[in-house]
């Protein structure tokens, strides 16, 4: 079983920026790559940012909204991802979620829903214009 508890969100002018941390807790953290989604209100959840465990070199990607402006990192011994935001517009208001793949071995970088075992529970940006 995985748990993962994010912490982070807040309110912040454009132009901003928050960070945001993905605790993670249960099987080995270190071998599976992790992600950061989004939702907004009454829009469906967006896939935003992940890096993969690759040992000690980590691969990223991430949508087109968040590139230049989004850094997704790891710290394995603390078993924590984090979401680094930079730049914040008032559209990236939304609960954002951490994301776990099914844990297998191998598994991708999970950047569709269909591809996430497990996620946390969510924490709120809200960007002011």
């Amino acid at each position: 079983q995985v748990q993962l508890v994010e912490s982070g969100g807040g309110l912040v002018q454009a132009g901003g920026s928050l960070r945001l941390s993905c605790a993670a807790s249960g099987r080995i953290f270190s071998s599976y790559a992790m992600g950061w989604f989004r939702q907004a209100p009454g829009k469906e959840r967006e896939f935003v940012a992940g890096i993969s465990w690759s040992g000690g070199l980590h691969s990223t990607t991430y949508a087109d909204s968040a590139k230049g402006r989004f850094t997704i990192s790891r710290d394995n011994a603390k078993n924590t991802v984090y979401l680094q935001m930079n730049s914040l517009k008032p559209e990236d208001t939304a609960v954002y979620y951490c994301a776990a793949p099914f844990l297998r071995p191998g598994a991708p970088i999970p950047t569709m829903g269909g591809q996430v075992g497990y996620w946390g529970q969510g924490t709120q940006v809200t960007v002011s214009s």
